[in-house]
C-alpha cells in the first residue's frame, strides 16, 4: 500500500481522537510552564502532533500498564521537551493534570527532564542530547533478545542530531538490523541560540540517515493522517530501523511563538502572554482561569 493510499485510508475517529489530545497537550504544557516560571515552550509544541499521533494510535500500552512486558516503549530522547510528554500522558488519561501543572516544582515528580525512579511511564531519565537514543537502541535489541513483540519509538530533537553519539546509535542499530526501532525527529530548524543551519548544518538530512543504513520517511510533522500513515509503513519496514523527520514548526500554534529561536527555553512566561497563548490554542475560560489562578 503506497504512503498516499495509507493517508487516504487513515480512519477518521483515529485522526480526530490524535488532534483532540495533540490540542490539549499543547494547552497543559503551556500552563505548566506558566506555573514553573520557566520551561521550554517551544519544542514543546512542535512535537505535541507527534505525542499525540504516538499516544492515541500507536502505542501498545496494555491498560496503560508502565510494567506490561508487552508494552511498547517510548523514550523522549530530547528530555527538555518534558512540558509535553507530561501533558500528553495527562490527555490520555495515564495521569492526572496535576502532573504536567507541577512541572518544575520541588516535591513532585515533573521535573524539568523525565526522570524513570518518579515516574512509571517514562521508560529512562533523558535530558543529556542523544543519550536517550541510544537506551532506546538498547531496549530494542532487548526485546528483540527476548523473543517480545514490541516496539521501542523514541523522539529526537533536530539539534541534537549535531551528536556524535546519535550517529554512532545510527550506525549500530542499522548494522543489527533493528527492525522494532523508530527514531522520529522534531525538524523544526531551531535549537537553543539560533537556526540549526547557522550553527551546524544537518542538510542532505535523510540522505545522512540512507547513508547510515536506515529507511528514511519525510513527512509535515503537524498532520496527523501522514503521521499515522508514516507509523505504519516503519511497522511494516521488516528490513531495519526506520526513522520519521517530522517537518515541524518550533512554537506551533501559537502566532507569535512560530519559528522563533527565544522561545526555545529558559523563559518566563508573563500572564498576558500565557492567557493570549492558551486562547489561541482553543482552552476554554474555566481551564484557562483555573490554571492562571
Amino acid at each position: 500500500m503506497t504512503l498516499a493510499a495509507i493517508i487516504d485510508a487513515a480512519p477518521t475517529p483515529a485522526v480526530a481522537a490524535a488532534t483532540a489530545i495533540a490540542a490539549r497537550t499543547r494547552q497543559l504544557a503551556i500552563a505548566g510552564i506558566y506555573r514553573a516560571g520557566s520551561g521550554h515552550p517551544g519544542g514543546a509544541m512542535s512535537c505535541a502532533d507527534i505525542l499525540a499521533a504516538l499516544y492515541a494510535c500507536e502505542l501498545n500500552i496494555p491498560g496503560g500498564n508502565a510494567d506490561d512486558p508487552r508494552r511498547d516503549r517510548f523514550v523522549l530522547s530530547k528530555g527538555h521537551a518534558a512540558p509535553a510528554l507530561y501533558a500528553v500522558w495527562a490527555a490520555m488519561g495515564y495521569v492526572a493534570d496535576d502532573v504536567p501543572l507541577a512541572l518544575r516544582k520541588m516535591n513532585t515528580t515533573s521535573q524539568g527532564h523525565p526522570h524513570v525512579l518518579d515516574l512509571p511511564l517514562s521508560e529512562t531519565s533523558t535530558g543529556s542530547l542523544g543519550q536517550g537514543f541510544s537506551a532506546a537502541l538498547g531496549m530494542a535489541m532487548g526485546l528483540r533478545l527476548q523473543a517480545i513483540p514490541a516496539r521501542v519509538y523514541t523522539l529526537l530533537g533536530d539539534g541534537e542530531c549535531q551528536e556524535g553519539e546519535v550517529w554512532e546509535a545510527a550506525m549500530s542499530a542499522a548494522h543489527h538490523k533493528v527492525a522494532n526501532l523508530c527514531a522520529l525527529v522534531d525538524y523544526n530548524k531551531l535549537q537553543s541560540d539560533d537556526r540549526n543551519a547557522n550553527i551546524m548544518g544537518l542538510e542532505p538530512f535523510a540522505a545522512k540517515w540512507r547513508a547510515f543504513g536506515w529507511h528514511a520517511v519525510e513527512l509535515d510533522g503537524h498532520d496527523i493522517p501522514s503521521l499515522l500513515a508514516a507509523l505504519a509503513e516503519a511497522a511494516a519496514h521488516a528490513a531495519g530501523p526506520t526513522v520519521l523527520i517530522c517537518h515541524t514548526i518550533k512554537g506551533k500554534g501559537v502566532s507569535w511563538m512560530e519559528d522563533q529561536p527565544l522561545w526555545h527555553g529558559s523563559v518566563k512566561m508573563k500572564p498576558e502572554e500565557t492567557r493570549d497563548a492558551l486562547v489561541q490554542l482553543g482552552a476554554g475560560d474555566a481551564d484557562i482561569a483555573a490554571w492562571m489562578a
